[in-house]
Formats: structure tokens, C-alpha cells, sequence
């Protein structure tokens, strides 16, 4: 993890499929489990997905509410 990817996680949106536009660290834990089984993406994007999915399983989403306020 990079010192800049937690702020990336309220900034950053995902570029395409079902939840295109949303914020990185606004979806669904479920799409982010989905691409867990399924395989992230390569590159920046597949890295911010898979550190969005280790907070929101171990519950610490709310980590990022101080960065939203940035």
C-alpha cells in the first residue's frame, strides 16, 4: 500500500461496469468480494479495489470518513 491510497479510495471512481462513476470506497462489498473470486484488475485500479475490500471486511470503511471531509 502507498501512503496516497487511502485518500485515492474517496477520489478515484471506477471507470466501468455496473457501479461506473461511484467512488472506489462507496461500493458495495459484495461487487468488491465478486472481484476477489473473479480476479482484480491489473494495475492501479485492482490495487485500490483489493485494499477497499480488506477495509470493508474487516469493518474499517469508517477510516475513510476523515478523508472525505479533505
Amino acid at each position: 500500500m502507498e501512503a496516497e491510497d487511502l485518500q485515492r479510495l474517496v477520489t478515484v471512481t471506477m471507470p466501468y461496469g455496473k457501479y461506473q462513476g461511484r467512488l472506489i470506497a462507496d461500493l458495495p462489498g459484495a461487487y468488491l468480494a465478486w472481484f476477489a473470486r473473479k480476479g482484480f484488475p491489473k494495475g492501479d485500479l485492482g490495487r485500490l479495489l483489493a485494499l477497499m475490500l480488506e477495509l470493508d471486511h474487516n469493518g474499517l470503511s469508517s477510516l475513510l470518513e476523515p478523508l472525505r471531509k479533505r
